[in-house]
């Protein structure tokens, strides 16, 4: 059995990469809200991003210019999304990027915007430009939780992890930050996501790591069910360590990086906005994986389900219903649940060693699982969710006040 990941939740330095951050008032006063992200030469770089066809004007940037070539340089707003904006949010997405290039001495493909907040408002481009001289000169390698804040919208807390991960050739870091806390159900990664490794890795390998880390990882949680018109997940490896893992080390490597991107997607469940308690929804028995996932999502975004989870009520019924109308074909005769290790379903009802009293003790604690076994196969899947509270409302009412 491999030795599990130790993670540290703060920002180590990755060699080839730096970072600055600014007050520039896109949206936000007396506070930082826009990161410039500097990339050394001979970088690889792989993303995800939003399978929300009414993308943002900065996704559509970002995807056109990591085609013609390697990115030196991101650059990331909080406050405003520049979604829902038409060819005038393209023609400030790459405006940012002119910025940046003009200060930097890159060419504008060399630059990836991305932005977060608000959809539906002009993303102003003065914040940028006065931002831009002191972003450059700040530019430095300790800087990632600094970062990690200045990309929160309705986070509470700041979302970042490390690790060193030790090599036949050597020690190699991988740190990453995250924000998001509602509108997450990502359908690719989490509303932002960047991660760095000085590890010695090429882009097309970089790339399916990324997608297999991403599917267990931000793939595989919901706050709410909707999933953001700006989501994206960027991975940088900078090969400033000099080694490039192969055969077991390679193993490992991946093993790490997926342990950094799980701990981050579940900080965003941890802290979704109003969420007072973080549930798994596993399921096993399933005659596929995409059945498991069909049945874990249905349940874990079920607003009855999320409500009693909330309140700490055992309503099983309504997980029962869930599981029933996920559209995957089942033998109620085989299904099985559980809260953590107490038994709540069998042989098409309540199970006979149910008791009120031992769902609602799981049901009080801040974490547990439902476990479902559909009694079909060996597939199997895991979702992380949240309960669905008063402040999740009012946060959302007020989001634009």
């Amino acid at each position: 059995m491999e030795a599990p990941v130790q993670l540290l939740d703060e920002g180590l330095p990755v060699r080839g990469v730096r970072l600055a951050t600014a007050e520039a008032g896109v949206r936000y006063r007396d506070r930082p809200d826009l990161v410039l992200m500097a990339l050394d030469e001979g970088c690889t770089t792989a993303a995800l991003f939003t399978r929300n066809l009414f993308c943002a004007a900065p996704v559509t940037v970002a995807r056109e210019h990591l085609h013609k070539g390697s990115p030196r340089y991101l650059i990331i707003n909080s406050g405003n999304a520049n979604a829902g904006t038409g060819d005038e949010g393209l023609r400030a997405a790459r405006e940012t990027c002119r910025a940046v290039a003009a200060m930097a001495g890159c060419a504008m493909s060399q630059v990836l915007p991305f932005s977060t907040g608000v959809i539906g408002e002009d993303l102003p481009l003065l914040p940028f430009q006065q931002a831009m001289p002191g972003l450059v000169k700040g530019l430095r390698e300790d800087a990632w939780e600094e970062a990690a804040r200045a990309i929160m919208t309705t986070d509470t807390r700041p979302k970042c992890r490390s690790t060193i991960v030790e090599l036949e050739a050597g020690p190699v870091t991988i740190t990453g930050i995250a924000k998001g806390s509602g509108m997450i159900r990502p359908d690719m990664a989490t509303m932002l996501a960047y991660v760095a490794t000085d590890a010695q890795i090429g882009g097309e390998k970089l790339q399916v790591m990324l997608e297999r880390s991403v599917r267990g990882s931000f793939n595989s949680i919901t706050v709410d069910g909707d999933t953001s018109t700006n989501d994206a997940c960027v991975l940088v490896a900078t090969g400033a360590a000099g080694s490039a893992p192969t055969g077991e080390d390679l193993q490992r490597f991946e093993q790490a990086l997926g342990a950094v991107c799980f701990d981050l997607a579940r900080e965003i469940v941890r802290d979704g906005e109003g969420a007072t308690r973080l549930v798994d929804v596993e399921v096993r028995g399933a005659g596929s994986e995409e059945a498991a996932r069909a049945v874990a999502y249905t349940v874990a975004e079920s607003p009855l389900v999320k409500t009693a989870l909330f309140a700490g009520d055992p309503n099983w019924g309504r997980i029962l219903a869930a599981v029933g109308r996920a559209g995957v074909p089942l033998n109620i005769e085989a299904v099985r649940i559980w809260l953590d290790d107490v038994p709540i379903v069998s042989g098409g009802g309540r199970d006979l060693d149910y008791r009120e009293e031992d769902g609602a003790r799981v049901m009080a604690q801040n974490e547990y699982a439902i476990r479902i076994d559909l009694g079909q196969g060996d597939a199997g899947a895991r979702v992380m969710t949240c309960d669905l509270s008063y402040d999740y409302v009012k946060i959302n009412a007020e989001y634009r006040s």
